[in-house]
């Protein structure tokens, strides 16, 4: 097994760096801040395909790997996880359409999304249906050539700003065989947004409750077939769970690198605060937990693209183990900081406010340990752990 990068994974890496550094990184305070959502930042990135990483070519995607992806995610999150996060999140919806929407969609909505002209939210989580997401309530009833559909969900990211909304609804009985996925027009008639969440973290992206009122869509803008959402949505979470480690191990990486060089230059006791064990063997800590949360990822993220049985399952391991791992890593890096961490003179404290919410989404890490757990104690365990 090989653990280096290729030519072209570096040539990726790099880029992703310089348009980080020079387009996120002396922004990202004032986004968060300000509460800004950077639309002019989307359009930028989509010139580089940034904003369709994994989509098909032929739908004007770049088509890279997970395994690439991860890379690039990782590189933008250590910059600005928040608007990363956000990258990530358009990509997943994005995706969807393009591998499962109907030609006519297709050719509407894949090259303004691909460019970042248009931006995409994945709307899955209800008031009532969060971790139980099989028990989604949002209805869609035909009526004609049309759906009409009625329902909320919550906690949708880019809510209110974006332009389609990817959306898993109820077309037939209870449980995850009745759920479907359409494409919606954040603009339909019907729609209602509601006020902007207050948030500890991921203040670069609005967050807000959708409402639909008899809003009615096209037949024509299902996704796959009826009764195929729920797999839908788990296929897509799978590849945002490993993003979403990946933006914690970006945010892990640049609060290392700036305590690194923190401690050397901080004095106490008239000696550096790296020339006492305890800073060394937490530093040393931090290292070895951020190495292991990549490895797991691109490990995971070869598991998927390779479309292998425990992909679901080796996802899950990622993405508990680094969005836990990595959070500590933002908070050891904190205490190495003193009360100069916790104040926004620095920005360790923002990539921390901005990973907590990485153990939550896309699964909380509970959930994660349960997928974990089911593969486990099948059948097919053998795979997983040999």
């Amino acid at each position: 097994m090989d653990y280096e990068l290729n030519e072209d994974q570096r040539a990726f890496q790099e880029t992703a760096r310089r348009f980080a550094e020079s387009q996120m990184a002396p922004h990202a305070a004032r986004w968060d801040a300000e509460h800004i959502f950077p639309k002019e930042l989307f359009i930028e990135a989509g010139a580089l395909g940034f904003m369709s990483l994994y989509v098909p070519e032929q739908d004007c995607g770049i088509g890279l790997s997970r395994l690439d992806s991860a890379l690039i995610i990782e590189e933008l999150a250590a910059a600005c996880t928040s608007t990363a996060a956000f990258i990530s999140i358009h990509n997943m919806a994005l995706n969807m359409l393009a591998r499962y929407g109907k030609p006519e969609l297709k050719a509407q909505w894949c090259e303004v999304l691909a460019t970042g002209q248009q931006l995409a939210s994945y709307c899955l989580t209800e008031p009532g249906a969060g971790s139980d997401a099989a028990s989604l309530a949002t209805k869609a009833e035909r009526d004609g050539d049309d759906y009409i559909v009625n329902g909320s969900k919550c906690f949708i990211s880019g809510a209110g700003e974006t332009d389609i909304l990817v959306t898993m609804v109820r077309t037939g009985e209870p449980g995850p065989k009745g759920i479907s996925c359409v494409a919606i027009p954040a603009d339909s008639a019907g729609i209602h947004f509601g006020k902007p969440e207050e948030k500890l973290g991921w203040n670069s992206q609005p967050t807000c409750t959708i409402t639909f009122e008899n809003v009615r869509v096209p037949a024509d803008n299902l996704l796959a077939e009826e009764g195929a959402g729920f797999g839908l949505a788990m296929e897509a979470l799978d590849g945002g769970r490993i993003n979403i480690a990946a933006c914690s191990v970006g945010a892990a990486r640049a609060c290392l690198e700036m305590t690194a060089a923190y401690v050397q230059e901080r004095k106490q006791f008239r000696q550096a605060i790296a020339d006492f064990q305890n800073t060394q063997f937490k530093l040393a800590d931090m290292a070895t937990d951020l190495v292991a949360s990549r490895q797991m990822i691109r490990l995971a993220a070869s598991k998927l693209d390779r479309k292998l049985p425990d992909k679901t399952a080796v996802c899950a391991m990622a993405k508990r183990f680094a969005t836990d791992a990595c959070f500590r890593i933002c908070d050891d890096a904190i205490q190495l900081h003193g009360g100069y961490g916790y104040v926004r003179e620095y920005p360790i404290e923002r990539y921390f406010r901005d990973t907590r919410v990485h153990r939550i989404l896309e699964g909380t890490n509970e959930i994660m340990r349960l997928v974990i757990a089911r593969r486990l104690l099948s059948e097919h365990r053998d795979a997983l752990i040999s």
